[in-house]
């Protein structure tokens, strides 16, 4: 009775131990991966192109490929959509800042990029590990699945591009932002020389 929370705990507790720790590992490699931004996107196309093969190669998987299709989609979604939906917020038109530390923010995403790349990497990793099973290999006639992904694709795109042109956002930022008035400037005096 003398090793409550004692020498006890320790022998009981070695597994759970190790998977802490390589968990711990796993995340502060994670981290590290997070100011690069064009490796990530890379590494995530290498696992895309290794997956394609892997399913080109075997001929078959036709149905894990159209779920990791429609998943993506959905995360696509997320990564274009804002924060706050407008269609939500009942207002009467824009709102300005009623106290100081009100600001106005441009385009805060739904899904932010770090999250809809690991999200994204995760499932391809899965799908891959999926076509090693062949319970998942459900005989389909592939041509239907993709051409209903086409199409659902083309309609989700169009209602979330109707959906950006409405609500005037736009989901990219490239550069720092220049005012129209500056540009026409610019512009004529380009012409005028």
């Amino acid at each position: 009775m003398e090793g409550i929370g004692g020498d006890s705990a320790s022998v009981a507790s070695p597994l759970p131990q190790w998977g802490h720790d390589a968990w711990r590992i796993y995340q502060y490699y994670l981290d590290k991966t997070t100011p690069h931004t064009a490796y990530r996107w890379i590494g995530t196309l290498v696992v895309a192109a290794i997956y394609c093969l892997r399913v080109y190669y075997v001929l078959g998987f036709y149905i894990v490929s159209y779920g990791l299709g429609i998943y993506l989609l959905n995360l696509l979604i997320g990564f274009l959509s804002p924060l706050v939906d407008p269609e939500l917020e009942v207002t009467d038109g824009p709102l300005l800042p009623t106290k100081g530390s009100d600001e106005f923010k441009p385009f805060i995403r739904r899904l932010p990029e770090f999250k809809f790349w690991y999200s994204m990497t995760k499932a391809f990793c899965i799908a891959f590990a999926m076509t090693f099973f062949s319970v998942f290999d459900v005989p389909v006639f592939w041509p239907i699945l993709l051409c209903y992904w086409i199409v659902l694709f083309v309609l989700t795109m169009r209602r979330q591009i109707a959906h950006m042109i409405k609500y005037k956002y736009i989901p990219f930022s490239f550069g720092k932002q220049v005012s129209f008035n500056r540009i026409y400037i610019f512009s004529t005096l380009i012409i005028a020389t």
